[in-house]
């Protein structure tokens, strides 16, 4: 016993020196993390300026506006990483543009998909636009979205570039990923441009050593990119400042999560008894084999064409369903987010629905079932014994920074040097308008209170009027669950136990919270878990934002109909959002004007004011007068309000067409008091 005790108390002093270590090195990554992102403080945040585009935009300077943000700030938000790995980033500083000798990276090209522009800084060496950045995985380098290139906005006026930090870009990224494979189908294709592209990529001494290599990994991206744009596939066109993220977000996971078991089935399912025959023998090596990683895209390479596309129409949903990027500021401060108020602020949520962002742009899935136990799975949720592993890029750390960065950010002021002085007595006739009309959905803050909350005030479709596609997706659409069979989910009315098809939402809400309980896999094992925990309970106890009810007439959920709230869409503070155009949660309605007219209908007088059914996106150019884009007179993208999911009907409380929360229906504004209003939301 005695010899016992003495082994023990040897044993003592490294335990506590080791536990003294990893405090101390967790006090000085943690203090690290806040010292670097001030390294980068150009002054012009490393805006540039463009000429003159396909547009006819033009901007000769930039300038911000004042947010709580200085230059600093901004760059390290625009150039931190979450874990998003699109594309080798050796291969896209190479990539020419499809049957173009230029840069795939230009300036000019990225501005055509209206990403915004950057000079190289400390920071962005390679003068990435807005919100793309180098990531780096197990070893290799790769070229990513971070959250700042959907949500830093710009409008110009006069010459002017006005940079508003958290503000809806006018970013297509569907357009984008389009052209990224043909620029890539192109390569692939041409031998001459082969031969240049492979070159390049040697010259630059990252991750490839061979031409072979190269080759190898050309052909796997090219693949990857065509498969996603055909998976993702939607009627209605996108255009400019529009995204359904979550029907993307959705088959990512669907695509990660379906195991060999499920696929066969679903082969045998979809194929004829001859096809079946050809085609089983074709891909039975990958359906039996161990590896799993995208295991679709294998599968796909052996189909023809029909083949591919029946595949896609059984275990993907189409993401049909464009929404505006929402605006960030005020975003950490409310207590449900999202178009729909799908996912709560309280707690380490704020770090969940941003890891189901980065699965949505292209963070590495690497998972895997595996054999034993696992911590990580235990605190998913998986018990004991064999579980799945959620090993993937996705960088929880960065998320949670980022996250606490934003919640500095105020939203932008109405810049009366540049775009005229507001009327006073205009503005106090429209705040009591605003209090009639608006004010029981749209709650009026401070700004910069540091304790500011916001209410999602939710209102159904049916009384809200808006197009409700994107919500009757986030609630009805189903997908194989494959690894995540027999799993457990919990929502707001208990748990779900997931069947072999099962709601995407509730696909999405087990896989994030498996991806934040996995550790870095690319730090060491005391690093690993130590900054883990840290991260999480830092997320938790600084996050002031507790859980709580929804708020608003909306239908509840019940065991039932368990994501019936989604049927919703969420009324928020309208602080700044002169500057977050176009109007709606689908767009469809190109000004702050336009947004207080009606609808035309069948029988309404032909020579009254209505909403535009068409109008061109694309243009950053501001109309300080009807408060929003420049919306016709150039070739942009053109919008059309009859395509599924573009409705630009409801929310006509303005012009006495849809009913307050009491069910009153005040009578429609005339043009005075319409502009009235219009000042009033300008000052906000």
């Amino acid at each position: 016993m005695n010899q016992l005790f003495v082994t023990a108390k040897t044993w003592v002093k490294p335990i506590l020196y080791g536990i003294l270590l990893l405090i101390v090195f967790l006090l000085l990554t943690a203090g690290g993390s806040r010292i670097y992102q001030y390294w980068d403080s150009d002054p012009d945040r490393g805006a540039t300026t463009v000429k003159q585009d396909e547009f006819g935009d033009s901007f000769e300077k930039v300038t911000y506006l004042p947010q709580g943000w200085d230059a600093a700030d901004s760059l390290w938000f625009y150039t931190t990483t979450q874990g998003s790995d699109l594309l080798p980033y050796d291969f896209f500083m190479a990539l020419e543009q499809a049957n173009k000798k230029e840069a795939f990276s230009s300036s000019e090209n990225m501005n055509h998909f209206r990403y915004l522009p950057q000079k190289a800084t400390f920071s962005n060496p390679d003068a990435l636009p807005v919100g793309f950045v180098k990531d780096s995985y197990r070893g290799k380098n790769y070229i990513g979205y971070t959250c700042a290139a959907c949500h830093t906005g710009q409008i110009n006026y006069e010459g002017t570039g006005i940079r508003i930090d958290g503000a809806p870009a006018s970013a297509d990224l569907d357009g984008f990923m389009s052209s990224l494979s043909k620029a890539l189908k192109a390569t692939a294709d041409n031998a001459d441009t082969r031969k240049r592209f492979i070159a390049q990529v040697l010259k630059r001494n990252g991750d490839y050593d061979s031409e072979a290599e190269v080759e190898a990994d050309l052909k796997k991206y090219n693949q990857r990119i065509a498969e996603y744009n055909i998976i993702n596939r939607s009627k209605t066109p996108y255009g400019y400042a529009r995204l359904d993220a979550f029907g993307r977000i959705y088959n990512r996971v669907l695509e990660h999560v379906l195991d060999a078991k499920q696929l066969r089935k679903i082969l045998q399912e979809t194929l004829t008894e001859e096809e079946l025959k050809t085609v089983l023998k074709n891909v039975d090596s990958v359906l039996s084999g161990d590896e799993r990683d995208h295991i679709v895209t294998r599968v796909s390479e052996l189909l023809t064409p029909k083949q591919v596309l029946q595949l896609r129409n059984k275990i993907f949903n189409p993401p049909d369903a464009p929404v505006s990027y929402p605006f960030l500021w005020d975003i950490p401060q409310h207590d449900y987010v999202q178009w729909n108020g799908l996912a709560s602020n309280a707690g380490v949520g704020p770090v969940g629905r941003n890891t189901g962002e980065v699965i949505g742009v292209f963070g590495t899935l690497d998972w895997a079932e595996k054999e034993g136990f696992s911590l990580s799975a235990l605190i998913g949720g998986q018990g004991f014994g064999n579980h799945i592993s959620f090993t993937s890029s996705i960088n929880v750390r960065n998320l949670r920074r980022l996250e606490s960065k934003l919640w500095e950010l105020q939203s932008p002021q109405w810049p009366e040097a540049l775009f005229g002085r507001i009327d006073p007595e205009r503005k106090a006739r429209g705040d009591k308008l605003f209090t009639r009309y608006c004010a029981s959905c749209h709650a009026e803050i401070d700004r910069s209170a540091e304790d500011r909350r916001i209410v999602a005030n939710l209102s159904s479709i049916g009384n809200v009027g808006t197009d409700p596609k994107m919500a009757l997706n986030s609630v009805n659409y189903l997908g194989w669950s494959g690894i995540l069979l027999n799993q457990y989910v919990g929502v707001d009315v208990g748990k779900i136990l997931v069947d072999k098809r099962a709601p995407a939402a509730a696909l999405l809400t087990q896989a994030d919270i498996n991806v934040v309980a996995t550790p870095d896999p690319d730090k060491w094992f005391l690093r690993r878990w130590g900054e883990w925990a840290y991260d999480l309970a830092t997320a938790f106890f600084d996050n002031e934002i507790k859980p709580s009810i929804k708020q608003g007439n909306y239908e509840p959920d019940t065991t039932a109909r368990p994501f019936a709230s989604l049927l919703s869409y969420k009324g928020r503070s309208l602080n700044g959002s002169w500057a977050t155009a176009p109007y709606l949660h689908n767009g469809s309605v190109p000004t702050l004007y336009d947004l207080l007219l009606p609808k035309k209908r069948p029988g309404d007088p032909e020579d009254g004011e209505y909403r535009p059914d068409q109008f061109q996106v694309g243009s950053r150019e501001f109309n300080p007068g009807r408060v929003g884009l420049k919306s016709e007179g150039y070739q942009g993208f053109t919008f059309l309000s009859s395509l599924e999911g573009n409705s630009n009907a409801g929310h006509e409380y303005a012009s006495g067409r849809t009913a307050q929360p009491n069910g009153t229906i005040p009578p429609a504004l005339t043009k005075e008091e319409r502009l009235d209003l219009l000042e009033y939301l300008k000052s906000l």
